[in-house]
């Protein structure tokens, strides 16, 4: 069955509550075992709305990276991160929120109104945000937010992994692929690895026995 593309119900519905401005945010990379979790702010222009936004998950890299060239080009943008401290010592909600709370604050100009994928919404935007879950495959802000952050965050693991070879961060992006975990157990943990994380804990811990 086909998949319904997201719209821009929520973004029409919150103009004629009276905003003026709305974003639609997300973040990526809470799953990961390195790097940081990283979220995007995404203010659209609803008279250039480029075509084929969709969650970013169903889109290739190649148009994943076409639309966001495509999106800072026509629309309010704004990258913020929440970095392997941060998690470590917030836990990774709590960073995933600071970090979509940090994208929103890096916008142009405030929004009236932002549309927060998933069923919460960070503290700092209460009164002015609502919880749209699975709303990268509903809400056209919110896929535009997905895109641009997963952009932003598998590039800067190619990065990362230039600097770290052998844990494969170029294809897994940090998460806990087999492969990954077999690097962690025969090369050792990086600053770069999230050591609240479970796998890296029990890495770090069988050290110290």
């Amino acid at each position: 069955m086909a998949r319904t593309p997201p719209d821009f119900s929520l973004e029409r519905a919150a103009f004629a509550r009276g905003a003026a401005r709305v974003a639609g945010v997300d973040e990526v990379g809470r799953g990961p075992l390195a790097g940081p979790v990283v979220a995007a702010a995404v203010c659209l222009d609803p008279a250039a709305i480029p075509e084929g936004l969709a969650d970013s998950k169903a889109l290739t890299a190649s148009r994943r990276a076409a639309l966001a060239d495509e999106l800072r080009a026509c629309a309010d943008v704004s990258v913020a991160e929440a970095s392997v401290d941060e998690i470590d010592r917030l836990n990774i909600l709590q960073a995933a929120m600071l970090a979509m709370q940090r994208a929103v604050e890096g916008l142009a100009a405030p929004p009236d109104h932002v549309l927060v994928d998933g069923n919460r919404i960070p503290k700092a935007l209460a009164g002015r945000a609502e919880a749209v879950v699975k709303g990268d495959a509903r809400c056209l802000s919110i896929a535009a937010a997905s895109i641009v952050a997963k952009v932003h965050r598998d590039a800067l693991m190619v990065d990362l992994a230039q600097q770290h070879p052998g844990y494969g961060w170029e294809k897994n992006a940090g998460y806990p692929t087999r492969a990954h975990l077999e690097a962690l157990q025969n090369l050792g943990v990086t600053p770069h690895h999230r050591r609240s994380f479970r796998p890296v804990h029990n890495i770090l811990y069988q050290e110290k026995i």
